[in-house]
């Protein structure tokens, strides 16, 4: 990979470099990169590249699939067909490789750059965080040598980037990753005195939990305002705070800052930041992100940002009229029920013929732990390696981390899904056999196997498989699905299949049934079939039918609902339109608008109990009426309970002869 350089010269005579680093530097550079030409070969992981395509070429692709002699070759032609071009292409020029376009010349540095640059570089393989073309190092180098610096922290980050002005500038990243990981490998780690006055911050470098490896500061115009946006995010890292959560509290407070420094009305400390300009601020918010989920966010994020301040006496100045009250939120918007799959769609998306077209058997995996396990897809593509367990018994179980509430949750699997997990350790195993940490590894720029897969990358590889096997809704168009409905779709699934709340919100580790019972307002089919299938019979004892399939079904099945609120009677249920008065009084039983279930049985058998004691008293007593009366209570009495207990019988008879 390299051609060796000379021994590295002695201190005498040379320019003074930080104390101790170089020992350190010539400790950590390994001998690979320990040259003044480092030449990488195309499947280099970081600094390699593509192959030209044309036939026999081998050279590095530079556009179009070409290198840079066969696309120039093929634009000044006319640019014909590509893929026939291709075919017939020969090298451009056999006697020579063109080996040099993949080089990087470090002579021109002093000892102390190269070295320094020779570790950059290292540490870029090593972290294999993305490709990195080595035209881009040599650029960087160029910059290196002339600036006249002896070290490059010699200069700040800062002067480093004003040498490359245009941003988005690689080799302008590459110099500044580079002073910092020298100034890292100088202070032995990536530490918050050194990280701290930088406007970016390497969070995940810095040990910090989250989905954010990193956040910025330096879009904050105001230089009080970005101080105190480093004091807060400092303080909610110390005290535990994930860095996605940093890194949206950071997002707000740089929104403000824009407005301010757009603001007609100059605004030079944060004593001026008072209840006007907060209400002007919140009418902007109104106007850029109304309906939108963030909104209500930026809001919170800069309400918490303020209430930092006074708590911890971070800025005396902030006035206490500059407040946020509830009423300055956006009303929350109409909750939403859970938005299940239709069961069409699903038979689909289930068939195996179309799970087969998954070119990845990782992303078919993570699909089907969604739809069978309800998990968020945070939590999938971050499973563990080693995430099957068992209990005493041997069932086996998926331990995930549920990032939502910040526990770990078990789910229940089958041994289908055990098998698939056991096939995606074994790939991984092959892939990095040095450890394994993820389920899911990252596919590129992850050389430990430590990154997990993205949930972007997923989603981009569910839309084209789901345009692949051509998935259609009810109305024929093209289905659009997101991972968290299959989460819906399983909380539906169990309610709709009579599995109990409790048990629900287990399996979904839900942190409150209130979530729970959102699944539960979807079981009304549930609840409708339980209630056609149930035997109502009237004050005569006669059936009372209702087709579920008629045009009063539904108009049915809401005035049970509502019968069962505000009309339930100690024996049954009242079939009389609300509006209407009832002109009996306590006459249910010889009342045509009467209702009731086999769940009253009991206040039947109280109530004809007592009204065969009645009707033996009013005999006794001569009073005939009322004994006719109640003997036609008593016969309907009689009726209700023969058609109730038959109809409890035949359950009982079906489950004998199964």
């Amino acid at each position: 990979m390299s051609r060796p350089a000379g021994p590295v010269p002695g201190a005498t005579g040379q320019p003074r470099v930080p104390a101790g680093l170089l020992e350190k530097l010539l400790a950590a550079v390994r001998p690979e990169f320990r040259a003044d030409e480092l030449a990488f070969g195309l499947d280099d992981p970081v600094f390699g590249g593509d192959r030209c395509r044309a036939g026999g070429c081998g050279r590095a692709v530079q556009a179009r699939g070409l290198c840079h002699a066969h696309y120039a070759r093929w634009h000044d032609n006319g640019q014909p067909d590509l893929d026939h071009y291709m075919a017939t292409a020969g090298p451009v020029n056999p006697d020579r490789a063109g080996s040099r376009e993949r080089q990087v010349h470090l002579g021109k540095l002093g000892r102390q750059l190269k070295l320094e640059m020779q570790y950059a570089l290292q540490c870029r393989r090593d972290h294999s965080q993305g490709k990195t073309h080595p035209g881009t190092a040599r650029r960087a180098v160029a910059v290196l040598a002339a600036s006249g610096a002896v070290s490059i922290l010699d200069l700040s980050e800062a002067e480093w980037a004003a040498k490359l002005p245009r941003r988005g500038d690689h080799a302008r990243a590459l110099l500044t990753s580079a002073r910092r990981e020298v100034e890292d490998l100088r202070e032995g780690g990536c530490r918050w005195d050194t990280e701290y006055p930088r406007d970016l911050w390497r969070l995940r470098a810095l040990g910090v939990p989250g989905q954010q490896a990193a956040i910025r500061f330096g879009q904050i115009p105001q230089p009080w305002l970005k101080a105190l946006a480093k004091r807060w995010a400092r303080w909610r890292v110390a005290a535990g705070g994930r860095s996605d959560a940093v890194y949206q509290g950071i997002r707000a407070i740089t929104r403000f800052g824009q407005f301010l420094a757009a603001s007609k009305i100059p605004v030079q400390g944060l004593g001026q930041v008072d209840r006007d300009l907060i209400e002007r601020y919140l009418a902007v918010l109104q106007h850029e992100l109304a309906g939108r989920a963030d909104h209500p966010k930026y809001i919170g994020s800069l309400n918490a940002f303020f209430d930092a301040i006074r708590r911890h006496g971070w800025d005396d100045t902030l006035p206490a009229t500059a407040a946020i009250y509830p009423e300055d939120y956006p009303r929350a918007r109409p909750q939403r029920l859970p938005r299940a799959v239709a069961e069409q769609v699903m038979a689909q998306i289930e068939d195996p013929a179309n799970l087969a077209l998954w070119d990845n058997p990782a992303y078919q995996l993570v699909t089907l732990i969604l739809i069978r396990c309800g998990l968020r897809i945070t939590d999938a593509i971050r499973l563990p390696f080693g995430c099957l367990v068992s209990d005493s018994n041997g069932a086996p179980y998926l331990r995930y981390l549920n990032h939502k509430m910040n526990r770990e949750a078990l789910v229940p699997v089958d041994e289908q899904l055990v098998q698939l997990i056991r096939d995606q350790q074994a790939r991984v195993q092959d892939d990095y056999p040095a450890g394994q940490t993820v389920l899911f590894p990252q596919a590129q720029a992850n050389r430990d196997g430590r990154k997990p897969m993205h949930g972007g990358a997923y989603r981009r590889a569910l839309y084209s498989w789901l345009a692949r096997c051509d998935i259609r809704d009810e109305r024929g168009n093209p289905a659009h699905i997101t991972p968290h409905q299959w989460r819906h779709t399983l909380g539906t699934a169990l309610i709709n299949r009579d599995v109990p709340q409790h048990v629900v919100q287990k399996i979904l580790d839900h942190d409150s049934a209130l979530m729970t019972a959102l699944y539960a307002r979807l079981s009304d089919k549930t609840v409708r079939e339980h209630w056609e299938k149930a035997r109502k019979v009237g004050a005569t004892g006669q059936p009372v039918q209702i087709s579920p399939d008629g045009p009063l079904g539904d108009a049915a099945w809401a005035k049970h609902h509502l019968s069962r609120a505000t009309q339930a009677l100690p024996n049954g249920y009242c079939q009389l339109p609300l509006v209407k008065t009832c002109p009996h009084a306590n006459s249910c039983l010889t009342c045509p608008m009467f209702v009731t279930t086999a769940e009253f049985l009991p206040q039947h058998h109280a109530q004809r109990q007592a009204t065969l004691q009645l009707i033996t008293a009013a005999e006794a007593a001569g009073h005939a009426r009322a004994a006719e009366m109640n003997k036609q209570v008593a016969a309907n009495l009689d009726k209700i309970i023969t058609a109730l207990q038959a109809a409890g019988d035949e359950p009982e008879a079906a489950a004998d002869a199964s």
